[in-house]
Formats: C-alpha cells, structure tokens, sequence
C-alpha cells in the first residue's frame, strides 16, 4: 500500500510494479492475501463498553458526595433517607449517560460513506463488488457521477474530479494519466481506468477519520459543575472541621454531632445541578429546531452563549459552493450580448460541467435570447485542448463558438501586440482578484481545424459568489461579540476577494505563513488573523485547538469531510443544510435550512440558556451557604439541631428540583459573549447568603419566642428554608429591581404548587411534625417581607461589587 503522498509523486508504472499488479487485475486468491494483509476497506471505530460507560458516571465528585452520604446514612440507620439518595445518584447517572449516548457517531457516519459498490478488474473480468472489498492493486473503471471509495492512480482517461468535500475548493480538478484521485470525491465528467493505491485509514480520507477520532472538544459545563462543588466542598469541610473541633473542646459527644456532620454534607451536594444544566439545554435544543438548527451535542447550546471566534469554511458554507458569472469583459467590435450569446452557445447542460452550467444560467437571467440558432455539433471539454467548442447555425450560415483558457484561445486568435497586452493584463487582473476567467471566441467553421482564426469576443469572470446572507450574518455576529474567520484551500487572492466582500476583514494569510514561528508567536498570528487560505484538513483542526488553547470558546462551521475533524474539536460545530452526512455527524449542531442565518439564533438563545443557568446556579450556592452556615451557628448558639437530615433531603425535592423550572423562565440575551466566573458568583452568593442567614436566625428566635417544641421549631424553620428558598430565586433571576420583569408562566405554576404542597404537608404533618396555620402564615409573610424587600436591595449591591452581569 503507497501512502497517498509518495503515491502522487510516482509514476503510475512504478506503482503497479510496486503493488505487484498488472492491467489485467488481481486474482481471487491475490485479492484474498491482501485482504488478510491489508484488511477490508472501511472505517473501524474504536468503542468503548456500554457498561463501561455507564460505571463511569458513579465516579466524579458530585457521585462521591452522594456515596459518602449513603454510607453514613446507612451508618446510622437513616435508611429512608439512604434510599433517597440512592435514588437521586441513580437519577444523574441515567440523565448523564443517555445524553452521551446520543453524541459521538461521527465515525459510523465515515463507515456508511464507504458503502458503496466498485468496477473491478479481477480474474480478467470485470465485477462489481462492495467498495469495502477493495484492495491495493485493484483496477478499477470510474465513470460520470462515482463515488471514488479509496486512493487510486490514473492509467488511462480523462475526467472531471470535484474535490470540494476534502479540500473546500469549489472548482473541479482534471485528472488524466498518473494524476491521483482521492477517496470520498465524484467524477463529474468523464471516464478513466486506474490502479487502487490505497485503503481504509491510509487514504486521504481516511486521516480525515483518524483526526474526528482523536477531536475531543473541551465541555465547558463539566468544568464549571466542578468548580462550584469545590467551593461547596471547601465550605463543607470547613464547617464540619469547625464543629467537631468546637464538640471536641466543649467534651460533646461527637457521636451526637454525626447527623449535624450528615446534614451538612447533603446540603453541600448539588445533585440537582446536572440534571438542571441537562433540562435547560434540552429545552434550549428544542427552541432552536423550531428554528431549523439541530442539537445533537447538548453541551453545544450553552457553549453558544460563550462563543467568541467562529471558523467559517468558505466553500459551502459563505459561498454557494457553485460557479457563477461574476462579470462580462466583451472586446472592441462585440456587445455584451454576444459575448454571453456564444459562451451559451458553446456550452451543453447535459455534461454537467460547472462551468457550462453556470453560463447557461447567467444567459437565462439576462434574458439572451438564443433561439435563433442552432447548435450542430458540440465538443466538450477536453484537458488536452482546454477549451469547448460548437459548430453553431444561424439564418443557414454556419459559424464556430468557442470558450475556455484564455491563452488557448488568444493563441487560436488574430490578436497581436497591443491588443494582446491589454488582453493578459486584464487576465491577471482578475485572477489576482480571486475570478477564474475564460474567453469566449466565434469565427468561420474552418478555424475548427485550425485553417482559420478566431476572434476574441470577450472574457468571463466566474467565481463562487457568496451567500446572500453572508455579509449580514457576519455583521450581526460581530455585533454580538463573535469574530467571524475564514478558512478555505482556495488560493489566496480568491480568499481575499471573499472576505473582502462578504466584511469579514482584509488579514486573511496563507497558512504557510505559520510556518516555522514559535508557539507565542503562532497563537498571536492565529488570534489576529480574519481567514485562512491555502490549508489542509489538519490546519483547520489545528487552528482550532489553537485557539482554544488560547482561551476562546470555538464556533466552526462547515459542509465537507475535510471539516469533520474541526467540526468535532470545535466546542459549537455546525454543519450547514448541504453538509455531508460525516460533517453532520460530527458536528453538534446541524442547519436543516439553507444559509447560515441560524447560527445568530444559536447565539441568541445560546445566551438566554446561560442566564437561566447561572440563576439556578446563585440560588443553588444562596441555598447551600445559608443551610450549612445556619444550621452550624443554630448548633453551637442554641445547642439544638435546626432541622433534620430528612428535612433537608426533602428541601432537594422541595427547593432544588421544583426550581429547575427556571429552565422556561423568560430572560433577555446579553450583547457580549458570556463567560463563567464561579468565584464571583460565589462571592455575590455568600453576600445575599448572609442576609439570608441572618433573617433565618431571626427565625430561631421568632420560633423560642413563640415557644415552639423542637419538632415544630424543625418544621418552622423546613418552611422557612422552603419560603426563602422560592422567593430567592424571583431576587436573583433579574439583576434590576426583582418587579422589573415578569417570571414564566411556568416558574409561577412551580412556585405555587410548591407553596400549597409544603404547607400542606406542614399543617396536616405529612412526613414531618405538623405546625399550626398560625405558625405557617408567620414563616411566610416574614420570608416574603425579608427576601423581596431586604434582600432585594441587598443584591444589588453585591451584584455591582462582585460585577455580576447576567
């Protein structure tokens, strides 16, 4: 097997004589050898157990916290309080390993696009077997519309390769004797005969495979899970540490201490966190297929709300992806009309050539008429003459049209001198300005064979012309704080000329230009840059981990295989609506309209999940603080347990998981890119925590005061945890006065049923000591009074000195 970069530099003779093949094919026995040697022609991927899997989410600090709680409740003979717990671990485990379930199918998607049939020589005959059955030394016969499925070198023939799923150029490659045709492109026109050089992951499109193997893409809401149960854990310990020492000191049974130690440690768990991240983002995935975007990696809607650079892949996905008249040049003594008369004219829909089809639609929509003339004869294009070519006949004189490489063409024409000066100058004006150009010719029948000259009628600029909603989505996007850069494997003028008129910026640069700079200097070049051109699959996986490792959150978006690899590294990959099914399935988010219109809603409501996120997150840290902090202070002042380890496992269900309807709750999108930082959340959290703590005391009192039992004084204050707990969120979901917007219906609802639930379980002693209607109504007007109005203003202070913008 030739790898495919030697393969191209050799002959196709040297190559046979390599492979140990001939003209006449492999035989069954031959094919049968390679195949052990070889293996099949196909994608394997490397999986992982199910069990595995799912063993794997009982390990990390959240599920550790959760175990170390079901021992010590089994420890102490708590076991209703066991079993719940071991319930909500099983729960977020369930939610976490169906989610990455869903995800990662990218290489099963490479292994279909392999299956496919092939023409093969074998045994002097030719066959048509299942392209995984290929192996190197094949012959092989491709025609007009094949999928090559693996590397192969040309023998004989000429045909027409569209590459732009490998290397995003949009512009057909000729192939002929010793060119190398890669797995995963299609002829377009054309027929050749060639010798299979390479398999499976050895080809072009197979390292593409590797590289989408290897892309892991960093999940930023992990990340920011942990850190919050750090600083919980810290707390915890801290506390805990505090209260035996002071148990110790005073010589209190520290065995009595135990459940106060159990306490603490449920309420440090944020168990509902990941199921609540889980929901919004579902939500959020829901609310974007309305808007014809695709989730298929959850993760991706918040790492939207983050995202700060976003990788565009010219071809397909800023630009149609397919030819067009940019402009008409017609020469002295022609009109317009004519020049697009005769590039028609020398044109044929039935080849499929893009650059017929693109003259032929240019001459629909300037409305040339060309019924008056009859096409007698058309030859295509040939590589050999570079050019098409028409015997035309019009009122029953005949006349021969011409178009195609300009040299060609003015070399078959009377120009000389001056004439042909300015002819090359314009030339290499467009060409530098990105345009393919050709020419078009007409003269007399006999300068078909040469006997007679051509005149030049003009020249077309062709180009792939940008989507019409490219240059807006890239204003809105910087709008938002999103730098938009380019990347393609055109040329660089091309590039330029692209990015230029679509307003992403006039530093684009070859990707050679990285070349030999040091990491630092590399990562500025990379970070200033607004495209790419000249580059290679691996560069835009490369540019990509480049600027993660650089602190950005990376949008990507593309159509190709040779964007796979970026689209999974990416943390917000997005295949466009004509993006091949391995694009598609590498990435974790797919356009199911045309255009890319839709990756601003990405952002929009990317950012509006974000907002419902970090206010679940400050209510959560609010509630953790004032219980762990409170019920130690209550412990040590009042020698008595304020609550219970079963009161504060059924505050999760009470408080925690009747919150998470927050998910629905209606919130404004910020016009910056958000960024989580946990440690002022944190620090604004404990300012409102303290108040809170504060007030809860003052509930200690209002409980003596009012002379309550312990196990009524436990309720007053479950209520209170409960009561403070709902009115806290309606604080700090809106950074402004809390009145100043209005909840979802949805938040409002959960609210309310938990508000009559609670108070029910609390009047008639539903699980825990009943209290009178007296004592209820007490705890919630006094938490009603102290969050909405106190604690309100206390937010705004912490909010503006901890800069807390959400």
């Amino acid at each position: 097997m030739a790898a495919p970069d030697k393969a191209k530099k050799e002959s196709v003779e040297d190559l046979m004589k390599e492979l140990n093949t001939s003209l006449n094919g492999l035989t069954s026995d031959e094919v049968a050898n390679r195949l052990k040697q070889y293996g099949y022609n196909e994608i394997e991927e490397k999986k992982e157990s199910p069990v595995i899997r799912f063993v794997k989410k009982f390990w990390g600090l959240v599920p550790w916290m959760l175990e170390v709680t079901i021992v010590l409740t089994y420890v102490l003979h708590k076991f209703l309080d066991m079993y719940i717990i071991l319930a909500l671990l099983l729960l977020n485990s369930i939610i976490s390993y169906v989610q990455e379930y869903k995800a990662g199918n990218a290489v099963e998607m490479l292994k279909k696009k392999l299956t496919v049939n092939a023409r093969v020589l074998r045994d002097g005959q030719w066959k048509v077997v299942p392209a995984r059955e290929l192996v190197p030394g094949d012959i092989v016969r491709v025609r007009l519309g094949d999928f090559i499925p693996a590397d192969m070198k040309v023998i004989d023939g000429n045909v027409s390769v569209d590459q732009s799923a490998l290397t995003g150029e949009s512009l057909p490659v000729e192939a002929s004797k010793n060119s190398l045709l890669y797995s995963g492109s299609i002829i377009r026109r054309g027929e050749a005969t060639a010798v299979v050089v390479a398999t499976a992951d050895k080809t072009y499109f197979g390292k593409t495979t590797q590289l989408v193997q290897v892309a892991k893409p960093k999940l930023h809401i992990q990340e920011v899970i942990m850190r919050i149960v750090d600083y919980l854990i810290v707390m915890d310990a801290v506390f805990i540490a505090i209260l035996l020492a002071g148990s110790f000191i005073s010589h209190y049974n520290i065995i009595q201490v135990l459940p106060l130690a159990l306490i603490l440690l449920v309420a440090a768990i944020p168990v509902a966190l990941p199921a609540m991240f889980t929901i919004a983002m579902a939500l959020g995935a829901l609310q974007l297929a309305k808007a014809g975007v695709l989730i298929t990696r959850l993760n991706a809607v918040e790492d939207a709300s983050s995202m700060d650079v976003v990788c565009m892949d010219k071809t397909g996905t800023i630009t149609e992806n397919k030819l067009s008249v940019a402009g008409i040049s017609p020469l002295p003594s022609y009109g317009k009309e004519e020049v697009i008369a005769y590039a028609a004219l020398a044109s044929q829909e039935a080849t499929q050539d893009p650059i017929d089809i693109a003259v032929l639609n240019y001459a629909k929509q300037s409305n040339v008429k060309l019924d008056s003339f009859k096409q007698v004869t058309f030859h295509p294009f040939d590589p050999s003459t570079k050019r098409t070519e028409a015997v035309v006949e019009k009122d029953g004189k005949q006349f021969v049209v011409m178009k195609g490489a300009p040299q060609i063409l003015a070399s078959l024409s009377k120009m000389d001198g001056e004439q042909l000066q300015a002819f090359q100058e314009y030339v290499n004006e467009a060409s530098q300005r990105g345009y393919r150009v050709i020419a078009v010719g007409e003269g007399p029948v006999e300068a078909h064979e040469g006997k007679e000259k051509i005149g030049i009628a003009g020249l077309l600029a062709l180009y792939d012309r940008p989507r019409k909603d490219s240059p807006a989505l890239i204003k809105e996007l910087k709008e938002l704080g999103v730098k938009p850069k380019m990347l393609t494997g055109d040329s660089l003028p091309i590039a330029k000329e692209v990015a230029k008129e679509v307003g992403i910026g006039e530093n684009v640069i070859r990707i050679s230009e990285l070349e030999n700079k040091d990491p630092k200097e590399k990562a500025k070049i990379v970070d200033e840059a607004d495209g790419f051109a000249e580059i290679y699959p691996e560069d835009k996986y490369t540019i990509v981990k480049g600027l993660q490792a650089a602190g950005h959150t990376v949008g990507m978006t593309g159509d190709g295989v040779n964007d796979a690899p970026a689209l999974k590294q990416a943390e917000v990959g997005i295949a466009v609506s004509n993006a091949t099914d391995v694009a598609k399935g590498a990435a974790s988010a797919v356009l199911t309209q045309e255009g890319i219109a839709n990756i601003v809603d990405m952002v929009k409501i990317g950012r509006q999940i974000y907002q419902r996120m970090i206010t679940y997150t400050m209510n959560k840290i609010i509630k953790a603080f004032q219980i762990i902090v409170f019920i130690s202070l209550a412990f040590m002042i009042f020698r008595q347990f304020a609550t219970t380890a079963f009161d504060v496992v059924l505050l999760l269900f009470a408080n925690d998981f009747v919150t998470m309807s927050i998910a629905t709750d209606s919130v404004r999108y910020s016009r910056t890119p958000e960024k989580w930082n946990v440690s002022n959340l944190v620090g604004a959290a404990a300012i409102i925590a303290v108040a809170v703590v504060a007030e809860l005391m003052g509930g200690m009192y209002i409980a003596h005061y009012m002379g309550m039992p312990l196990p009524e004084l436990q309720t007053f204050i479950f209520d209170l945890l409960v009561f403070s707990g709902q009115f806290t969120v309606y604080v700090v979901r809106e950074r402004r006065w809390f009145w100043r917007s209005r909840p979802s219906n949805w938040l409002l609802l959960s609210s309310v049923a938990d508000f009559i639930a609670i108070s029910l379980i609390s009047v008639f002693g539903i699980l825990i000591p009943a209290v009178s209607v007296k004592v209820l109504v007490v705890g919630l007007v006094y938490s009603l009074l102290t969050t909405l109005l106190l604690n309100d203003a206390i937010k705004e202070i912490a909010f503006k000195f901890y800069k807390v913008q959400f």
